[in-house]
């Protein structure tokens, strides 16, 4: 449950999750990034699954949309998802200052139709946390986004996993690095780290370790030699920051297991 805003500062909220908003008015209740429902004596109606999460526009500061409801009646919409639902986020007070207690209350609803409604939500958001930057992706291929995907590490490659990690006997992986075009002389030449400090020896090599600008059209080789001189149970964290001018660095880490020289 997080989202890049406009200015590609990434906003998480996953202290959020499933956290309950009811609107008296019409009887909808919102449970955020998870769903959306109508509550009557007759039963409960759902009207979507959270799908995703976006920057919003105007005066609305994110959106999210809710998919696949119930279909009843709803049988010829769009893609059949069934009923559907997207909520508005404000990041502050309602415009007509309806939350009484303080911020985190809806604003509104209004329904577009029996099968779609629009939410209006006002929260106290997130502090914004690192600039990402967005499009840019490494992977074992020059299509795959294995280790990073669209600025953002993943699972895996965030830290030192001994599930994740390379054998004793490979001495040399190979990365691929791609970014948009036009934002692609922004990165850097990438440095690496070894933890701990002795007993793997690594060195980087490659169009990648040169500096040279990522596309997706032209992706840029970054191979990681690395030769085990210190033998060890556990296993070697490789640490790679690429720089990123005007945004945070990419960071991820390679897991090494040196169990013989």
């Amino acid at each position: 449950c997080y989202v890049i805003d406009n200015s590609s500062y990434i906003h998480d909220f996953s202290q959020w999750l499933g956290h309950p908003f009811e609107y008296d008015g019409v009887d909808y209740a919102i449970r955020f990034c998870k769903d959306v429902e109508s509550r009557a004596q007759q039963g409960y109606v759902g009207f979507g699954r959270f799908n995703y999460f976006v920057a919003g526009s105007g005066r609305y500061d994110f959106v999210q949309e809710f998919y696949n409801g119930d279909l009843q009646h709803c049988e010829t919409s769009h893609d059949k998802r069934g009923r559907t639902a997207q909520l508005n986020i404000i990041c502050g007070d309602c415009p007509n200052g309806r939350c009484k207690s303080g911020l985190d209350c809806v604003c509104n609803v209004t329904s577009e139709s029996d099968c779609r409604v629009i939410v209006e939500l006002a929260i106290a958001c997130e502090k914004s946390g690192q600039r990402v930057f967005e499009g840019f992706t490494v992977g074992f291929h020059p299509r795959s986004w294995e280790v990073v995907y669209n600025g953002m590490t993943q699972y895996g490659y965030e830290k030192a996993y001994k599930d994740y990690s390379f054998d004793t006997d490979q001495s040399q992986v190979s990365l691929y690095m791609t970014a948009i075009a036009s934002v692609s002389k922004l990165v850097q030449k990438p440095t690496v780290t070894v933890s701990p400090e002795t007993g793997l020896e690594v060195t980087l090599s490659g169009s990648g370790a040169d500096g040279s600008p990522p596309t997706t059209l032209s992706p840029t080789l970054l191979d990681i030699n690395w030769r085990c001189e210190t033998a060890r149970d556990s296993p070697y964290e490789v640490q790679l920051t690429i720089p990123v001018e005007g945004y945070d660095p990419i960071q991820f880490s390679l897991t090494k297991m040196c169990e013989y020289q």
